[in-house]
């Protein structure tokens, strides 16, 4: 299993951080054993900083279509991500650290790819931390869609069924600490509920 994981694919994201939007995906890989998917999230234990991005995971069924999708957490160092992006080396020590990889509940996806978009059907994103919301954005928002995610992938790597597919962050991305209560949540655009995690960080 790989965890395809893409960037800067909210346009507001990308400036925020200072960074052009791509005219097409750009992708990173976290290892299969980065994945936790359970409470308290182990943030002292890790050497550096923890940012939080959250995030819509896709997991891809029969040929490479949507199975499922759940909540999660692209976790970042961002110092460590910086650094190494001012070097021009590669960005494994920012993203792919133990426990970066955090997935909530999958819920069954019956429709398509594009219905994970639509305006009046699709699904958003809500990331409180302490109760106070720091990210949340309708995935209409994207500016690189999932199909089109899915679509690149296809053309180049060794996806397959089974793999999960990190569809990048909204706007609002900071650092978690300990004592940090944080509530993610994948939800339709009514208010339905689809994918929730909740976690303290210690």
């Amino acid at each position: 299993m790989a965890l395809w994981c893409t960037i800067r694919t909210f346009a507001k994201h990308a400036e925020e951080l200072g960074n052009q939007q791509p005219v097409e995906p750009i992708f990173f890989v976290k290892p299969h054993n980065c994945i936790t998917t359970d409470s308290p999230l182990q943030i002292s234990q890790h050497p550096g900083e923890v940012h939080h991005e959250i995030e819509c995971v896709i997991r891809l069924g029969n040929n490479l279509q949507i199975e499922a999708v759940a909540v999660g957490l692209d976790l970042t160092d961002r110092a460590a991500q910086s650094k190494c992006r001012e070097q021009q080396l590669p960005w494994a020590k920012g993203k792919c650290f133990t426990g970066s990889a955090v997935i909530g509940p999958f819920s069954d996806w019956t429709g398509d790819i594009h219905s994970l978009v639509d305006e009046s059907e699709g699904l958003a994103l809500t990331l409180t931390v302490n109760g106070k919301v720091v990210q949340q954005a309708p995935l209409s928002q994207m500016s690189i869609t999932p199909s089109m995610q899915i679509d690149a992938l296809q053309q180049w790597a060794p996806v397959c069924q089974g793999d999960y597919l990190f569809t990048g962050t909204p706007a609002g991305v900071g650092q978690l600490h300990v004592g940090d209560q944080l509530v993610a949540i994948l939800e339709t655009i009514d208010g339905r509920s689809v994918s929730r995690f909740e976690a303290n960080c210690v």
